[in-house]
């Protein structure tokens, strides 16, 4: 279960999804969409860290071209109007709604809180800006498009990063991936995992490249990073 609520942004104030765990949360994960907006998919997500002890706020960074978008990643009617919002996105923009999401989960979880970031897809790209440029205390970030485009950015990442690549992925190529695995090789705080023969969103509920192996361990990777640097 879950419900929408409002954060108050520095343009403004946007939609999240809150999911709550049953007792006292263990930590809080502000979960970052793909181009599709907050649908099933990222609700199913939400639930699953709240069966798991964190509260889960997912933030609605479409706000500004289309509050409240739910787009299926299976019609590809949406496919086109999801690419037209993610062109016309601001990227810095979206880092600074995260921030006010990150600030809005600790005033939440009280003196001491810990949160951390996870996304997908364009949020898996968000993630790890994120990690660059907002304190948080960990970051999840699966085939995030783009990253080797701003691996300038790499060097401010702070917290814990923990990465999930496709070795298939028809929107990360093997010489995007490579630069990837490269920029961050040695860092002791950085895990990147590739799997092998999966395509892009091969961990997305439901999603046409569901790869139920894959997604069960990249998922289990997910859980002991979190439960190691959250609590």
């Amino acid at each position: 279960m879950g419900s929408m609520i409002r954060i108050a942004g520095a343009d403004g104030a946007f939609g999240a999804w809150l999911a709550q765990p049953g007792g006292r949360p263990r930590a809080a994960i502000v979960v970052v969409q793909e181009i599709f907006g907050i649908n099933d998919d990222l609700r199913e997500t939400c639930a699953r860290l709240a069966d798991e002890g964190f509260l889960a706020l997912c933030p609605d960074l479409f706000w500004r071209l289309a509050p409240g978008i739910e787009l299926s990643h299976l019609d590809e009617a949406d496919w086109q109007r999801a690419l037209g919002y993610y062109r016309a996105f601001d990227f810095d923009a979206g880092v600074a709604d995260i921030a006010a999401t990150v600030a809005h989960a600790r005033t939440l979880l009280g003196a001491g809180g810990r949160v951390g970031v996870m996304g997908f897809c364009l949020g898996g790209l968000m993630t790890f800006l994120a990690a660059a440029r907002i304190p948080v205390d960990a970051a999840v970030a699966y085939y995030g498009g783009g990253t080797e485009a701003r691996l300038d950015e790499a060097d401010g990442i702070r917290a814990p990063l923990l990465m999930h690549l496709a070795e298939a992925d028809e929107f990360i190529p093997p010489p995007a991936r490579a630069a990837i695995v490269a920029a961050l090789a040695g860092r002791a705080d950085v895990e990147v995992h590739t799997y092998p023969g999966c395509r892009h969103a091969f961990a997305r509920n439901g999603g046409a490249h569901y790869d139920a192996a894959a997604a069960t361990l990249a998922n289990a990777r997910t859980d002991a990073f979190l439960r190691a640097h959250l609590g």
